[in-house]
């Protein structure tokens, strides 16, 4: 579809009132398809590499236990260590839409989820970007570097409804801070359902509450109406703070986030809480932004605004110290940076006389920057096409095999539902997918669940560390699947205690022996299955 076509269509949306608008698509609608077609369709990855992180096959199986219970868990249900001790099951909605889509078809429609959110995020932050003023190439430009940045953390797991509902939350501060209307108080039941799909809404009221400070900044610097916006948004903080409480756990849920936060064991030893390493295209594409964010923010201090200063220093500090956060400065800085930079643009262009380049790049700039603040039916139109036909993609049945044990699963099913096994944190959440609700683990992807003292254990079992045995038998581990290159691996094959029983090259399956006589604690086979499952209580 070329540019004078979308116009034109553009024209007759306008021209036929709300059905129009209903049914010619947009460039806005355009986008969102073009951002799904570009990441999983067209992409080397495809859909499977929404499915690397093994913490999507716990959050299925949750859904289906609230689906099936009528209620969310409130102790843990899936590993042997800490069996029946309090869990706050904090993603529980999410992980219901997750699972419903699972139940209709298959990991296609969770990944297929997870698609439309990513895409949602694309297209909303466009929209804002454009909202407030950017021009429509420089609005483009930054969407993708945002859009190029967060790919880190593009994976079918709850935090992607934060993606979306973030700029969706700025986008009604930031016309709010333009414009005052009431419909800013749409954030208390946005955070009133967002508590429940993931923890990530105290984004927002960290947003709000710089809001607060920044605008009180701006009230001593001068500006009167800031102390009313500082009022303003100090009541939307309370109100959407109350409003988050309206989850399973209360306050209970507020209090373990933030032990969750501050805990520097987690940033330690858990990779996603991590600094980023600049040594991929999408950290450098964050590296772009967060120098256009810091830019921003001199150039925003200067004129004495300061909310939009706090936004990015906060988030620009958060994003530098763990790289999860970095979809989350992205999302903040880039409606702030094209928004600067558009100003600039503007100034240079008011110059330029009729009938020249400068002055038609105008033009068109103007003429289509309204093509994408609508939207249609097409992106709903769009995704049932994708989902119904597939355009001969081959959709994941299960999880990568390439990053995945699903060869050893198969063969050794029955053992491993039926050991104390001890394996990666994210091979525990995809024997939980395949094995739960027999299958119970060690360790699996919920470290603020297990806490200090067991991550550490894992830690130093997986390392080998000389304690290793004893850790081993306070557990009462006696199946071990280990990627092959666990240093414990090594150990465990030159041990009299430990029998191999495959090895594959990814994963090195062992089974304890008794000392005395060399046989398998659990034999392999049809014997297995008679084997009492109070093994794994």
């Amino acid at each position: 579809m070329g540019v004078g076509s979308t116009t034109r269509g553009s024209d007759l949306a306008a021209k036929t009132g709300w059905l129009g608008r209903l049914l010619v698509p947009s460039f806005s609608d355009v986008f969102f398809a073009a951002v799904v077609m570009w990441l999983f369709m067209a992409g080397s990855g495809g859909w499977s590499f929404l499915l690397l992180d093994g913490d999507c096959g716990w959050h299925i199986k949750t859904g289906e236990l609230v689906l099936q219970n009528g209620d969310v868990p409130r102790t843990d249900p899936y590993s042997f260590t800490k069996q029946g001790e309090q869990w706050f099951a904090w993603e529980w909605l999410a992980d219901v839409a997750f699972a419903l889509v699972h139940r209709a078809m298959g990991l296609k429609g969770v990944v297929l989820l997870a698609a439309v959110l990513i895409g949602a995020f694309a297209t909303v932050l466009l929209r804002q970007v454009l909202a407030a003023g950017s021009n429509l190439f420089i609005g483009l430009l930054g969407t993708l570097l945002a859009v190029g940045a967060s790919t880190i953390h593009h994976l079918a797991r709850p935090h992607l409804f934060t993606l979306v509902l973030l700029p969706c939350s700025l986008w009604l501060i930031q016309a709010d801070r333009e414009r005052p209307s009431h419909r800013v108080w749409i954030l208390v039941p946005i955070t009133a359902v967002w508590c429940n799909l993931h923890g990530g809404f105290v984004a927002l009221l960290a947003c709000l509450g710089l809001a607060v400070v920044g605008s009180a900044g701006e009230g001593i610097a001068g500006a009167p109406e800031a102390w009313k916006r500082c009022r303003r948004y100090l009541l939307l903080i309370v109100a959407c703070g109350a409003a988050s409480l309206a989850n399973p756990y209360g306050y209970q849920l507020h209090v373990h986030i933030a032990e969750y936060l501050r805990a520097g064991w987690i940033r330690e030893l858990v990779q996603e809480f991590q600094s980023p390493d600049f040594r991929s295209e999408s950290l450098f594409q964050f590296e772009m932004v967060l120098f256009g964010g810091l830019a921003a923010a001199a150039w925003l201090a200067a004129k004495k605004r300061y909310v939009e200063v706090l936004w990015v220093l906060f988030w620009a500090h958060s994003a530098l110290g763990s790289v999860r956060h970095v979809p989350l400065f992205a999302a903040v800085a880039i409606p702030i940076v094209c928004r600067e930079l558009s100003r600039v643009w503007r100034r240079w262009l008011e110059g330029a006389a009729t009938g020249t380049s400068l002055a038609s790049l105008r033009a068109l700039e103007r003429a289509q920057t309204g093509a994408f603040l609508r939207t249609s039916m097409w992106p709903a139109g769009f995704v049932l096409i994708v989902a119904s036909l597939g355009f001969g993609m081959t959709w994941p049945k299960d999880f990568p095999e390439a990053k995945f044990p699903a060869r050893s699963v198969a063969a050794y099913g029955g053992l491993l539902r039926r050991s104390r096994v001890l394996t990666s944190d994210q091979w525990a959440d995809y024997l939980i997918y395949r094995g739960y609700p027999e299958q119970r683990v060690f360790l699996d992807g919920r470290s603020d669940f297990f806490g200090e003292r067991l991550v550490r254990e894992y830690a130093a079992v997986t390392a080998g560390r000389y304690d290793w045995q004893k850790i081993l038998e306070r557990h009462g581990i006696d199946v071990i699947l280990a990627p092959a290159g666990w240093p414990l691996a090594t150990l465990l094959k030159g041990h009299s205690e430990w029998q191999l029983l495959r090895d594959d090259g990814q994963a090195v399956l062992f089974q304890r022996t008794t000392t005395e006589t060399g046989v398998p604690l659990i034999k392999v086979g049809v014997e297995a299955e008679r084997v009492s499952e109070d093994r794994i209580q």
